[in-house]
């Protein structure tokens, strides 16, 4: 393979073909995806048993599948990319339209998406609607290369740091090598403290993915450590931690996760 996969199943898709399995076992989506990007749109149509069979492969890069004669192991560490809508109708928080959704609705079609695949998934971002002017205006937004170039450097600088512990990126560390390989600052420990008194930050794999994201923040900008300020940037990647289910009304439009 010359490219790096990137897969798209359909939210139709049965469980088996998403994470492998069948009768002679054969690799799903997830394995296809290795190395690469596996994207779901529309992840709360997805079957609630396949969006949470997702769970053991989002946490040890790898698929275990079961049967009388045996069982194999595959690997699937990918990157997971899912979009949806913020209510069934889409209009929810829009400036353009109206959302008809009754309350109700709304908390069923959240509560798709369990605590457990939530607090797998780094980055949940809430992405208002563009405007039209904006759409279709001509000033051009920061290109390609010089981004890839930060990142080639980000990238670098992990692989150097994580080399005597047998992984490459932040994304691949265990919470045993996160807290040897990943220097936290006092103020990052207090903001820290901070969002767990305030309920933001409820779970431990909560706090571990919040630390993983504030060390790619601080390798980004080329910092030693991990501050308060790298902190803070990683929780307000963490949309779904304000518990938008008490109160959906107040969140903005768009596609979020």
């Amino acid at each position: 393979m010359h490219e790096r996969p990137f897969r798209a199943p359909h939210h139709n898709v049965s469980t088996a073909a998403l994470v492998g399995g069948g009768a002679t076992p054969r690799p799903g989506e997830i394995s296809l995806a290795h190395n690469g990007v596996l994207f779901l749109d529309e992840l709360p149509e997805f079957a609630r048993a396949s969006i949470e069979a997702l769970r053991q492969p989002l946490e040890d890069r790898m698929v275990t599948i079961g049967r009388v004669g045996g069982t194999i192991r595959l690997p699937a560490s990918f990157l997971l990319v899912a979009a949806s809508n913020p209510c069934p109708c889409g209009w929810l928080g829009s400036k353009l339209r109206e959302c008809t959704c009754a309350i109700g609705a709304i908390e069923r079609y959240r509560g798709r998406l369990s605590g457990p695949i939530l607090d797998r998934i780094d980055l949940q971002v809430m992405v208002r609607a563009v405007a039209l002017t904006e759409l279709r205006g001509e000033e051009p937004g920061e290109a390609s290369a010089p981004i890839r170039d930060r990142v080639t450097v980000a990238r670098e600088r992990q692989a150097r740091r994580l080399a005597r512990y047998g992984v490459h990126t932040n994304a691949e560390m265990s919470p045993a090598v996160m807290r040897r390989a990943c220097l936290v600052s006092d103020d990052a420990e207090q903001v820290i403290a901070r969002l767990h008194r305030a309920k933001r930050v409820m779970t431990a794999r909560a706090v571990d993915r919040l630390i993983k994201v504030g060390q790619t923040i601080a390798d980004l900008a080329g910092k030693a450590e991990i501050d308060g300020t790298c902190i803070k940037e990683a929780a307000s990647y963490r949309a779904f931690d304000d518990d938008p289910i008490a109160d959906p009304r107040q969140l903005a439009g768009g596609a979020s996760c």
